[in-house]
């Protein structure tokens, strides 16, 4: 009894946390707007939200330079609400809405050189911290103890970094793999943490990291330049003269045109995936927290109902991309891994084993 009492408070603390944004944005005396709350958490801001206090926001350092080449740093806090600051302001509407603005001598609005510390950038920061938490100790130990085996925390770090080697990293890459595991493994982990932390709400957490396509396309593209840089002769050959039938690839260079476009496509799939994904997760649990207001005007019965499905609905997606989380980081290792493994190519042998 005891035991589902404790189940029960502690789904209830879940659906509470699951999106507070979206809870505190509504304000009784104005109608709810879906739109701009979803998005509103999704996209990136100049402030880490606070849970319910739509006003409210940790505030975090602003540093842009005007075309005057006058550079200027200061809290966010200045003009989180409409003010303006030394010139700066941020719009509510219009092209630049979000965006950190300013005037030029003539009075026309446009957008300083923004190199602020935002949101996402501060979560940037907080997971790579975390990693280096997790893991320099972690190496720290090994070296103390090369033959023991650790316990608890480091017990359960070892087993998955165990599994992503031996079962994906090794078999692929074979004499490669310990060239390769640092860059796998840390983009594995790296993922992982930043796709677990999105799916909290409280500082430090909340961040919509892998749901933005300009980080997703930073990993696609170390991916890539791993890639193409580590390539062997053969890998290059095969791109620019493949053993096909001398008509298709001179005059008309049909097939490497294919080749280099196959090249470019697969960051692209890792970059769509990961984002694709990820941010699917978090706009469907907010769509399904907004139904609630977006229902609440049609009376109580209809309050009740909705509430109950929606909160249901949002625990099992919320319980859904933990899993995901970590399949998302997994599919971008292994592919990243076959990538690499391509490119390795040596000779036939090695294409054997590829295929």
């Amino acid at each position: 009894m005891k035991k589902t009492i404790l189940l029960r408070i502690a789904l209830l603390l879940v659906a509470m946390l699951s999106a507070p944004q979206v809870w505190a944005a509504h304000d009784e005396s104005e109608p709810f707007d879906a739109k701009e709350t979803i998005f509103g958490h999704l996209l990136d801001n100049y402030g880490w939200e606070v849970p319910f206090s739509h006003h409210n926001r940790i505030p975090l350092p602003i540093i842009v330079c005007d075309n005057n080449g006058d550079w200027s740093l200061f809290s966010s806090h200045r003009v989180m609400h409409g003010e303006e600051y030394n010139g700066y302001f941020i719009p509510a509407e219009g092209e630049f809405k979000g965006k950190i603005v300013t005037r030029d001598a003539q009075g026309n609005i446009y957008r300083p050189i923004d190199i602020s510390i935002t949101k996402n950038v501060m979560a940037l920061f907080i997971a790579t911290a975390l990693l280096c938490l997790c893991f320099i100790p972690m190496a720290r130990w090994y070296r103390k103890h090369p033959n023991g085996a650790p316990r608890k925390w480091w017990g359960f770090m070892e087993m998955i970094i165990d599994m992503i080697y031996k079962d994906l990293i090794k078999p692929i890459l074979r004499d490669d793999a310990k060239r390769y595991a640092p860059y796998l493994l840390t983009a594995f982990f790296f993922i992982f943490f930043i796709n677990i932390l999105g799916l909290m709400v409280i500082f430090p957490a909340g961040a919509n990291l892998s749901g933005n396509i300009a980080v997703t396309l930073v990993l696609a593209l170390c991916t890539f330049l791993v890639v193409n840089l580590t390539g062997t002769k053969h890998y290059w050959k095969d791109m620019f003269w493949p053993e096909v039938p001398m008509w298709m690839k001179c005059p008309i260079p049909l097939m490497p045109v294919i080749e280099l476009f196959g090249a470019i496509t697969k960051p692209v799939a890792l970059m769509i995936r990961l984002f694709a994904n990820m941010m699917g997760g978090h706009l469907i649990v907010l769509v399904l927290i907004s139904l609630i207001f977006i229902f609440g005007t049609m009376g109580t019965a209809v309050l009740a109902g909705t509430t109950v499905l929606s909160v249901a609905f949002s625990l099992f997606m919320n319980l859904l991309d933990v899993l995901i989380s970590f399949i998302q980081a997994y599919v971008f290792t292994i592919l990243s891994t076959i990538f690499i493994s391509l490119a390795r190519i040596h000779g036939e042998g090695e294409k054997e084993h590829a295929k």
